[in-house]
């Protein structure tokens, strides 16, 4: 069976989509914070990922590969066996080589992204709109530097949604609809191809020390990837 990864920018009801198609397909639905099992000192909130993202980015001690390596197999872990729905950002990045999975982007129009912040936070409409520029400005830095990939392209994804533009009903009907085709069913290759990479991916995280470990989880946390 297929697996699906969801990708969106901030306040686009991205997980709302993820739980929906999930629970029409009978699949687990898993969020990138179930996958890095981070504490709750890593939950850090979007002001600081824009205050500290120049920090980070000119860290010469970071290494992006032991991190995406580490990354990747957590995420391979959880949903090696199939039948998953996960929802966070870059999943698409890391699983790119996969045949067997439904790559889905979610966006919304930015006047509804401003209303939930506006709501949420009590956030003035200039505060809001500024909020959400930075957010999505420092994601795509960081998607950048990490994976050397422009999130503006659409041709990373199979499927992509505004959210704006449909109801939820619409949209995780077409996306459960996509996600049964015979393109997206799991062959001999596309398993094996899996497990290529989570071996690869594994041998590498296991040569982490803790404080890497801890380190990659804090980070992580802080990009929301």
């Amino acid at each position: 069976m297929p697996i699906i990864t969801i990708s969106r920018c901030s306040y686009t009801h991205g997980k709302k989509v993820a739980e929906a198609i999930a629970k029409t397909l009978g699949y687990t639905c898993i969020s990138r914070e179930e996958i890095l099992n981070a504490s709750k000192e890593f939950n850090m909130p979007g002001l600081k990922l824009v205050r500290e993202l120049p920090i980070i980015l000119d860290q010469t001690v970071f290494n992006k590969h032991r991190y995406i390596s580490y990354i990747r197999s957590a995420l391979l872990k959880h949903l090696v066996k199939g039948k998953v729905v996960y929802h966070g950002f870059c999943g698409h990045i890391l699983l790119k080589d996969i045949d067997h999975v439904l790559k889905v982007q979610i966006t919304a129009d930015l006047e509804d992204r401003m209303k939930i912040v506006m709501d949420r936070n009590g956030f003035s409409r200039n505060e809001a709109l500024l909020f959400i520029k930075a957010m999505d400005d420092a994601r795509k830095k960081w998607c950048q530097k990490l994976y050397k990939i422009d999130l503006s392209k659409i041709c990373q994804y199979d499927i992509s949604l505004n959210i704006s533009k449909f109801s939820l009903d619409q949209a995780v009907d077409a996306i459960c609809k996509t996600a049964m085709l015979d393109r997206f069913k799991t062959t001999a290759e596309s398993r094996k191809a899996m497990d290529e990479l989570l071996i690869a991916a594994d041998g590498k995280s296991k040569t982490l020390t803790d404080f890497e470990t801890d380190r990659i989880c804090s980070i992580a946390s802080l990009m929301r990837v």
